[in-house]
């Protein structure tokens, strides 16, 4: 309903000519017949200034240059980035843009004349540079040209709700502040890069409202047209979507038949993270026909923008990636949201230097919040992929709801499964059969390892089954998708099976089994330990005959108790085992290392979101319209969301104030009052938990409502984050390759940035540390308390001050090491207002030195 503005057709001649080249062999990614064996994708930049970093120096009073930060003098500080002004109206300079785009292909020409290559991209907003497909001796000419200040060999990346608003506190508090989800986020655009969306789902109707509800002016995206996304598709909530996937259809991995070249989402994930973060208020949840609740993103009212880089197939690539969040930039969103993470941490002198973090970093200059998933590579510390200080990186948490059902069986014992699934009728008893014991003609064993996993009714006895409940295998090949729940569900319709329970194979071990909708009686045991003992107890109940061995009763007896009803009694929130951990894992000396990560941790265990009717990512909700997915892919926009409820009430905070309050509000307890556990474990999880530390859950866990009044807020500039990458050791020439400054003289580490952590990687006997904050409510009295992390003493000066609505005070702490201690230990610092506000920053400290070597 409404129409839509900014559509546009995709451009069929650049797809056109990628897919030309590829068949005829113009060139490509080391697949392609035409170029030589080892051609690849380069992301370059240029020496010559992007168009967002000209235009916002030229905004800079008195002209001032970013290069002079790094010495100390210029540019944006915290005392000024705070109150910014709102960014109003299209910024695109498209004169200048198009300038940029004019010299990168003068520059390939020149320089490769005659020779066959592929210009993948233009980045022309965040970064000036270009995406193109060379071999290494093109690469090496160009490189060689005094225009061009980086190549880097392009690298893929991967992927990484009814309830959760309520568990949040959202409805009675931080919407109520808002006017009501039916007002929560207006005005704010939320830039989602991610496998696309389906337009058609209810999450993102724009006539659910009688509002106005208008595309807001700032906004200056494109609505993408074809024929998997027709005109209409976009709408006053969805507000702009585009595709991206030129990088990997040059590597010959684009199937356009799966992976849709359009901003259609064929994989599930893109829809899912949408709707969390700003989906509609009130969707119902209908799954396997049973109803779930009613369903609400984070900032229902806010508005979606998509950046569709990643496909089901393969994941992405950091050159498809960095041209959606240079177009996002572009189209002026003004949050950034990315549930992806590298495959691997990017090689070269510190993590921060590589194409995506840095376009990330010119997207914060320009006054976008960017948040991204800390990735599914947890528990062991040192797995995160990305410490960059700009991104607000989001571990995963579990809520307190939990859908449980179990099996008790004839011995009395009762084991815990999931699925959300009716239970058997009353309090019969059903005689159990595993599938290879139920083959047709007598047959001893399973003739292929589907018909255990009960994929394959035709071999099974109908009559033996018929009344008893199935007993399948879980394997591995689920996990692949080489088998399903659904296909065995089908199988116990067929049989007329009672019912179905799935015994865990010891080989899924460390892989979360999230609840599966069954539209009949059924659950998986998702423990390898309880399986052992529901198939010890199956094995001894069966009556063989002493002569041939051959079965002849099924003595094992059984009852499902259904789990479509959800139960709030369980200890929240957690830190999940799968949820990526500091610290900072730079290298063994831990240089560079004085920044904390996550920030923070929000929900990501089993999430409701919205569905792709094209969705396969899940074969479980294949064809429903919502699913429950896990990880920090789903804690990252529930974040993005919050962040877009900031952004409404505050709109001229900077990037830096929107994590501060988010950061500074958290949570260190869970609903009990206890401590927040972490889990420490693949295998029986809940079993190894002990206390959460900061380089689990960073802050903590994100309080909503308290985020949207924070007291205080600790501000960081682009110029501070400037200095900080120009301290690293031997930075200098790739700092200027990227951002086209220059480097002046700077020691700032990583704890010297306005973060609202203290972390210090390696404390030689004495460090003075500076924080300044802002007061962003009313006049107040602040009192600090500081709790120091093992084996250090800390000071703090002053302990007490009086601050002005708007003003700063700079805050000294000087922390000495009382002992020589190799361990991490971890301190907090409160800031106490006598007005109810206060503020906490966790203190950590991992290697103490008290006499220098």
């Amino acid at each position: 309903m409404g129409v839509v503005r900014r559509e546009r057709r995709a451009a069929p001649f650049l797809w056109a000519a990628v897919l030309g080249v590829l068949l005829l062999g113009g060139g490509g990614g080391g697949v392609v017949r035409g170029f030589e064996e080892g051609t690849a994708v380069y992301i370059v930049t240029m020496k010559q200034a992007a168009a967002s970093h000209k235009r916002l120096d030229l905004e800079r009073s008195g002209g001032s240059r970013i290069a002079a930060a790094a010495g100390g003098g210029g540019g944006d500080t915290p005392a000024t980035s705070v109150l910014r002004k709102p960014r109003h109206g299209s910024s695109k300079p498209l004169n200048y843009g198009s300038y940029l785009v004019h010299l990168h292909n003068s520059l390939l020409k020149r320089t490769l004349r005659g020779e066959h290559y592929i210009k993948l991209y233009s980045y022309r907003y965040l970064m000036n540079g270009f995406a193109v497909v060379l071999t290494p001796q093109q690469a090496e000419k160009l490189y060689r040209r005094k225009e061009v200040a980086n190549m880097m060999l392009d690298f893929s990346v991967r992927t990484a709700t009814t309830y959760t608003p309520e568990f949040l506190g959202l409805p009675q508090g931080a919407w109520v502040q808002e006017g009501g989800p039916q007002c929560a986020g207006q005005g704010v655009v939320i830039g989602l890069i991610d496998t696309g969306i389906d337009p058609n789902h209810p999450s993102f109707a724009d006539d659910l409202t009688t509002d106005n509800y208008p595309v807001p002016a700032h906004y200056a995206g494109n609505c993408e047209v074809t024929n998997d996304f027709p005109s209409g598709s976009c709408n006053r909530k969805l507000v702009g979507a585009q595709h991206f996937a030129a990088s990997a259809i040059t590597r010959g991995v684009f199937n356009a038949s799966q992976d849709l070249a359009s901003p259609s989402d064929s994989d599930g994930h893109g829809t899912h993270t949408a709707s969390i973060a700003a989906g509609n208020h009130g969707i119902p949840v209908i799954v396997a026909g049973h109803h779930f609740g009613n369903a609400s993103g984070m900032a229902p009212h806010a508005h979606i923008a998509v950046y569709k880089a990643l496909y089901k197939g393969f994941g992405g690539f950091a050159a498809d990636v960095v041209a959606a969040i240079d177009q996002a930039a572009e189209d002026n969103v003004d949050i950034i949201s990315l549930s992806i993470t590298p495959n691997r941490r990017p090689p070269g002198l510190a993590t921060f230097f590589n194409p995506i973090d840095m376009a990330l970093m010119s997207a914060v200059k320009a006054g976008i919040f960017v948040v991204q998933a800390a990735g599914n590579t947890g528990p062991s510390p040192k797995s995160m992929s990305s410490y960059s200080p700009w991104i607000f990186t989001v571990g995963a948490s579990a809520h307190d709801r939990e859908y449980k059902n179990y099996v008790v069986l004839g011995n009395n014992l009762t084991i815990p499964g999931v699925g959300l699934a009716p239970g058997t009728d009353g309090d019969s008893m059903y005689n159990l059969i595993a599938a290879p014991h139920a083959l047709k003609n007598y047959t001893t064993s399973p003739i292929e390892m589907s018909v255990g996993e009960c994929q394959d009714s035709s071999h099974l006895d109908k009559d033996l089954i018929c009344g008893k409940i199935l007993v399948c295998s879980y394997s591995i090949r689920f996990v692949l998708g080489l088998s399903s729940v659904k296909q065995a569900l089908d199988t116990a319709r067929n049989v007329s099976a009672a019912g179905v329970i799935f015994y865990l194979d010891p080989f899924v071990l460390g892989f979360q089994l999230n609840p599966t909708p069954m539209d009949i009686p059924g659950l998986i045991i998702p423990s390898s330990d309880d399986s052992k003992i529901f198939l010890s107890y199956y094995n001894e109940s069966l009556v063989r005959d002493e002569t041939s061995n051959r079965i002849v009763s099924f003595g094992a007896v059984a009852k499902i108790l259904g789990g479509l009803e959800p139960d709030y009694g369980s200890s929240a929130p957690k830190v999940m085992f799968y949820s990526a951990r500091g610290p900072d894992p730079e290298d063994n000396t831990l240089a560079n290392a004085d920044i904390l990560k996550p920030n923070l941790v929000a929900p990501g265990s089993s999430i409701w979101g919205a569905w792709s009717s094209l969705g396969l990512d899940s074969a479980e909700f294949t064809g429903e319209s919502f699913a429950m997915l896990s990880g920090t892919s789903m804690a990252a926009p529930h974040v993005a969301g919050l962040a877009a409820l900031i952004k409404q009430r505050f709109p001229s905070f900077s990037p830096a104030a929107i994590g501060s309050a988010l950061s500074t509000t958290t949570t260190l307890s869970d609903r009990q009052g206890n401590p927040i556990m972490s889990q420490r474990t693949y295998s029986n999880p809940d079993s190894t938990q002990t206390p959460a530390t900061p380089f689990d859950m960073g802050n903590g866990f994100t309080n909503a409502t308290a985020a949207l009044d924070p007291g205080l807020i600790f501000d960081c500039s682009y110029d501070d984050y400037f200095s900080f990458l120009c301290g690293i050791n031997g930075s200098g020439p790739v700092v200027t390759n990227y951002t086209g400054n220059n480097c002046g003289v700077s020691t700032m580490t990583g704890s010297d940035l306005n973060l609202p952590s203290i972390t210090i990687a390696v404390l030689n006997q004495s460090r003075t540390i500076t924080r300044t904050v802002t007061n962003v409510a009313g006049d107040e009295n602040y009192t600090v308390s500081c709790n120091a992390p093992y084996g250090v003493a800390v000071s703090a000066a002053p302990t007490q001050f009086f601050l002005p609505s708007g003003q700063k005070q700079v805050l000294t702490f000087i922390v000495n090491a009382t002992m020589n201690n190799s361990s991490a230990s971890f301190g907090i610092v409160g800031f106490y207002g006598d007005r109810g506000h206060q503020a906490i920053i966790p203190f950590s400290v991992m290697s103490k030195v008290v006499y220098s070597s």
